[in-house]
């Protein structure tokens, strides 16, 4: 594995930590929120107000519920995730392929088709970048906020411009790295590590 390998690699691997760390706050959050919205509905059944009104009554005033919030949260930080997850998955070739036909074709088309895909991969990677940035412009200037916790909107497409950035640069590494390859037969990266169906 060669040196620029190395640091793609390793930052990518870094932004997928990242990512998981986003995402278990994430689901902690949507178990808190679960738990406290059936929580609520408990303390504000006929049983429980019946047997301990008082208790049930603190805990309510208390703020027992719900995670104000949570669909928000949950959907900007999901953004964020998919977007830290993609250059690990680029770099290590993780993605999902369905090689049915590729199989039957001798190894020097199925470079070409490798090389191929991954040029494609990064084009769609920056146009989602692009799209992206255009889309935190528009939220940028409208000053739009969210409807309960009422942070600004840009700040989730901030954080998801962000990891799209990230995932369109190892989308650029990978694919000129396969083209590399492919003019030199020299291989830099392993083969498709990716779940094959």
């Amino acid at each position: 594995m060669n040196t620029v390998h190395r640091v793609v690699y390793s930052f990518a691997r870094a932004m997928a930590l990242i990512g998981g760390v986003v995402l278990l706050a994430l689901i902690l959050i949507t178990c808190v929120s679960i738990l406290g919205r059936a929580a609520n509905t408990a303390l504000h059944s006929e049983l429980v107000m019946g047997l301990m009104p008082g208790l049930a009554q603190g805990l309510l005033d208390a703020g027992v519920g719900a995670v104000r919030g949570s669909y928000e949260l949950v959907e900007a930080g999901m953004a964020f995730c998919i977007f830290a997850f993609l250059p690990f998955c680029q770099v290590t070739a993780g993605h999902a392929s369905v090689d049915v036909f590729t199989n039957a074709l001798p190894r020097g088309i199925n470079r070409v088709l490798e090389t191929l895909i991954t040029l494609l991969f990064a084009a769609a990677l920056i146009l989602i970048a692009a799209q992206l940035y255009g889309g935190l412009e528009r939220k940028l200037s409208s000053g739009q906020t969210s409807l309960l916790l009422e942070y600004p909107i840009w700040w989730s497409y901030a954080a998801s411009l962000f990891g799209a950035v990230m995932a369109a640069l190892a989308g650029i590494y990978v694919a000129l790295t396969r083209l590399y390859e492919l003019v030199t037969g020299r291989v830099i990266m392993a083969n498709a590590v990716g779940a094959n169906h």
